[in-house]
């Protein structure tokens, strides 16, 4: 919780890349949510519209082959 207060603060006056997979850090952070995969962005959006979206879901449970 400290972690994500701070770097509240901090993208206040400064851009801030954090890459986690911890989705409730993230989801402290409270900003836009971007998903990558295989070195492509998958989605992008608030933290509930990245867990709504069928690609993000078939790609993290394994359903299909998003490239297909």
């Amino acid at each position: 919780a400290h972690t994500a207060a701070l770097l509240k603060d901090l993208s206040g006056s400064h851009t801030v890349l954090v890459i986690e997979h911890d989705m409730d850090f993230i989801r402290d952070l409270q900003a836009p949510v971007t998903v990558l995969h295989e070195g492509h962005v998958l989605c992008e959006g608030s933290m509930e519209e990245v867990q709504a979206d069928s690609r993000v879901i078939d790609v993290y449970l394994g359903r299909e082959d998003v490239n297909s």
